[in-house]
């Protein structure tokens, strides 16, 4: 079989006007200055088309990034293949480069964008119809022999291309919510040591790795161009995931929104994607004591009842990480409302409030139920 021959005839037939994509390869070394180098996508400002052998993925609960929409892709050099594991990412061959691409569809001028979760207007299965789009950044994860490295990609004005900003960047934006309310932020690009805050799941070998694309998060079905089909069994037949057991036995994150899914489950896999990387025994927020993983166990770890270990003056005054039944004197929704610097929660990847996550997780906290009281 001929490896990702019916995925390069669908986005070459989609590509707009014909237009031949660009050649994805793999670059040990050095920082290329511009994100065209690397050959995953190509713009000509009208349209930004994923290359040959370029896989979009998407997540059952994503991170909340400020709004922005992300399109997400995987590609790997011929010849090698991730390795399943049922409760981590694969493990990626050197050789894999991850994209992510932030996004907003226009409100007025590039400067004013959405902040709602409608579908961005002119998104394709095989890449993104830029009328209406507002490009921010690109980040790459790219798999060297020395480890993960991460390298932020700005793009410029005409959206052709995207510049290298290893010290990050702040881009000031405009967002206008579903109900016509203004809001001015912040936007933040990354640096590179802001990358790995976050990638460094392990605070002790520091090492960055991918977070999103663990199977519980990527179990889903994706409309390609080539027809709907889940993102394992894509990843699969495309040769880029081995010893895959299947979807039926794959677990599966809830999406937060889907108020058919058990409350609990939607809330634990909100806080774990949004939260885990950080919140998790070996994390870089270790200290807290707080386990915010979708598997931890129901408990003090989980914050039910639990003093504040490391929160400084990040508690709003609350007594509890959180008070089962009463969300408004619990620390973790307080951390998630506010936007002040130095107590909001994430610290990092957020400008403004995630009003749908802080509507969950209110809900769930009012339906636990235990007595902090009694606990002393």
């Amino acid at each position: 079989m001929l490896r990702f021959s019916v995925l390069a005839l669908a986005l070459l037939t989609a590509a707009c006007g014909g237009r031949e994509a660009a050649t994805p390869q793999f670059i040990e070394t050095g920082n290329p200055a511009l994100l065209s180098e690397w050959g995953m996508m190509a713009s000509d400002g009208r349209s930004l088309v994923l290359s040959d052998g370029v896989v979009p993925y998407d997540l059952n609960t994503p991170l909340f990034s400020d709004y922005a929409h992300k399109q997400r892709t995987v590609w790997m050099p011929e010849g090698v293949s991730a390795t399943y594991r049922e409760n981590d990412v694969p493990d990626f061959p050197v050789g894999t480069v991850i994209t992510k691409t932030f996004y907003y569809p226009r409100a007025g001028t590039p400067d004013e964008v959405r902040s709602t979760l409608e579908t961005a207007p002119g998104w394709r299965p095989d890449g993104l119809d830029l009328a209406g789009i507002r490009l921010v950044e690109t980040r790459i994860l790219v798999h060297r022999e020395s480890g993960w490295v991460a390298l932020p990609y700005v793009w410029n004005a005409d959206q052709t291309d995207a510049e290298l900003r290893r010290a990050g960047e702040i881009i000031r934006l405009t967002a206008t919510d579903a109900d016509g309310r203004e809001q001015d932020f912040a936007y933040a690009v990354p640096n590179a040591n802001q990358c790995a805050g976050c990638h460094a799941v392990n605070n002790t070998t520091r090492q960055i790795q991918p977070i999103g694309p663990a199977p519980r998060h990527i179990n889903r079905d994706y409309a390609y161009a080539g027809g709907t089909q889940n993102q394992l069994e894509r990843l699969h037949a495309a040769g880029y995931l081995g010893d895959w057991p299947g979807a039926e036995t794959t677990p599966r994150a809830a999406n937060y929104l889907d108020t058919a899914a058990p409350l609990d489950t939607r809330a634990r896999d909100y806080l774990d994607i949004n939260c885990a990387h950080c919140h998790n025994p070996s994390g870089p927020a270790d200290t807290s004591g707080l386990h915010l993983q979708h598997d931890a166990p129901t408990g003090p770890n989980l914050g039910l009842c639990k003093l504040p270990i490391a929160a400084g003056g990040g508690t709003g005054g609350r007594r509890f990480g959180i008070m089962p039944g009463e969300p408004e004197e619990s620390i973790l929704l307080y951390r998630m409302e506010t936007n002040d610097p130095g107590a909001m929660m994430p610290e990092l990847g957020r400008a403004i409030r995630h009003e749908e996550g802080i509507a969950l997780i209110r809900q769930w906290i009012s339906e636990l139920d235990a007595d902090c009281q009694a606990r002393g």
